[in-house]
């Protein structure tokens, strides 16, 4: 369901398998988690490290596995949902707090928790031939868990996109991403993409940053979304002067 290839001190992590909408099952949740943990490892005897997140096919990721949390019923339907969510939120914490720059290639449709996974990076690239970013809560008649919320809040820039996104539904091509502000850069194909990923991992490389101090600034850029994924922030301060 996922790969980790590395490219000298790239990371290159892609979703797979023949669920091509790589629906954010149990499953494939604690694979992404695993992998990411790999790389938290393996990142700390490769200094200037860079991560890149993309997928195969339609879908870079369609949000939870619905059909999962529904497959017992309505009575059961939100507790399954809820028990999702709270498998989710320890991933959003991985990456937020990943020792090394991350870069997500959006290939296909991000909708939902999809579409989060792809902005917790600190970049996102995407795709102009195909594919949208898309928070489906309101079309679907569900309301946004606060870790959700405060993310989009810190993400995706003005009051503005936030209504767009959250309380209208808009589907964002990756050419309205960028000039929203939510996307870094757009290309016109899959592979353009990830090549285009892959060219920034390499300048980010040569930065040769100390991941640890990295992730923690990182993490405190995203102050408002700290104590809902349990996480805190650690001063860091090296001999590199």
């Amino acid at each position: 369901m996922c790969t980790l290839e590395t490219h000298g001190n790239i990371f290159l992590l892609t979703l797979t398998g023949t669920d091509s909408e790589h629906r954010l099952s149990l499953t494939l949740i604690s694979e992404i988690r695993t992998l990411l943990g790999k790389v938290r490892s393996e990142s700390k005897s490769k200094p200037g490290s860079v991560l890149i997140t993309t997928a195969q096919g339609k879908f870079f990721s369609n949000g939870f596995d619905l059909a999962w949390a529904q497959s017992k019923g309505p009575n059961q339907f939100r507790d399954r949902l809820y028990h999702l969510l709270q498998q989710f939120k320890p991933l959003i914490a991985d990456l937020i707090s990943l020792p090394l720059p991350t870069i997500a290639a959006v290939t296909g449709h991000a909708a939902a928790a999809g579409f989060i996974l792809a902005i917790c990076h600190d970049f996102v690239l995407m795709r102009k031939d195909r594919g949208f970013l898309y928070m489906s809560e309101i079309d679907i008649a569900i309301t946004f868990p606060s870790y959700f919320m405060n993310l989009l809040r810190l993400k995706i820039g003005s009051p503005r996109n936030l209504r767009d996104v959250a309380l209208h539904g808009v589907k964002i091509k990756a050419e309205v991403g960028v000039e929203m502000g939510i996307v870094d850069s757009a290309y016109d194909s899959a592979e353009k993409t990830v090549e285009a990923a892959m060219r920034l991992g390499e300048k980010l490389r040569l930065k040769n940053w100390n991941g640890e101090v990295y992730g923690e600034i990182r993490k405190s850029t995203l102050k408002g979304v700290l104590p809902t994924l349990g996480l805190v922030e650690k001063e860091i301060v090296t001999a590199k002067l």
